[in-house]
C-alpha cells in the first residue's frame, strides 16, 4: 500500500491504518511521539521511565486506533492513553521499595535565594512539579506545558471542567510552594471566567 500523503490529517492516517496501511501508525508515532515523552516525563519526572511510558503509551495508541471515533481532536484523545499509562507507571511505583542512602537523609535541603533563579532552572522545575500532588500535577501539566484548554483537558481526564480549573489553580500554588515561592494572590472581582476566556 502507498505511503500516506506528507501533511495527511491524523483522522486519515487512523483510517488508511484501519485500512490494512501500516505505514500510517508509523507516521502518527513519528509525528507525537516527542509530544507524548514530554508529557509523559512531566508527569513521572524520571526520563527512563518516561520513555518507559511513552513507549507503552505509543503501543496502546497503536492497539487501541479502532475505538477512535473522531468525537474529540485525535491528540485529545491520544493524551488520555499516555494518561492512563502515567496513572498504571505511578501506581506501580508506589508498589516498588525505594532503597534510600544513609547519606540522603543527612543531606541539607539547598537553600534557594533567588526565585527567578530558581524558576529559570529547568531541573528545580521539574524537581518542584514531582512535589505537587499526582492529581493537581497532571492537570497543570496538561495546561500549562501542553497549554491545552481546561474543556480539553476535562476529556482527557473524564472530569467535569470546574474539576480540571481547581486542580490546575491549586496545583499552580503547589508548585509555586515547592519552588519556594508564595504565590500570589488574585486580583479582587476575577472571575472564572474571565480565566477561561485567556484560553
Amino acid at each position: 500500500m502507498a505511503d500516506p500523503p506528507r501533511g495527511a490529517s491524523d483522522p486519515e492516517l487512523v483510517r488508511r491504518f484501519l485500512a490494512g496501511d501500516a505505514g500510517a501508525a508509523t507516521e502518527l508515532i513519528t509525528r507525537h511521539e516527542r509530544r507524548v515523552y514530554a508529557v509523559c516525563l512531566r508527569v513521572l519526572g524520571n526520563p527512563d521511565d518516561a520513555a518507559d511510558a511513552a513507549q507503552d503509551a505509543l503501543l496502546a495508541m497503536v492497539r487501541k486506533l479502532d475505538g477512535f471515533r473522531g468525537e474529540a481532536a485525535f491528540s485529545t484523545w491520544l493524551y488520555r492513553v499516555a494518561m492512563n499509562v502515567c496513572y498504571d507507571h505511578l501506581r506501580r511505583a508506589q508498589r516498588r521499595p525505594v532503597l534510600r542512602r544513609d547519606d540522603d537523609a543527612a543531606a541539607p535541603e539547598p537553600a534557594i535565594d533567588d526565585h527567578a533563579d530558581a524558576v529559570a532552572d529547568a531541573h528545580d522545575v521539574a524537581a518542584a512539579l514531582a512535589q505537587v500532588p499526582e492529581d493537581f500535577r497532571i492537570a497543570i501539566v496538561l495546561a500549562d506545558v501542553q497549554d491545552m484548554a481546561y474543556d480539553e483537558i476535562a476529556r482527557v481526564l473524564d472530569l467535569p471542567v470546574g474539576t480540571v480549573k481547581s486542580r490546575v489553580h491549586r496545583g499552580r500554588i503547589a508548585l509555586a510552594r515547592a519552588l519556594g515561592i508564595e504565590p500570589a494572590q488574585e486580583p479582587e472581582g476575577r472571575s472564572e471566567a474571565s480565566k477561561e476566556t485567556r484560553r
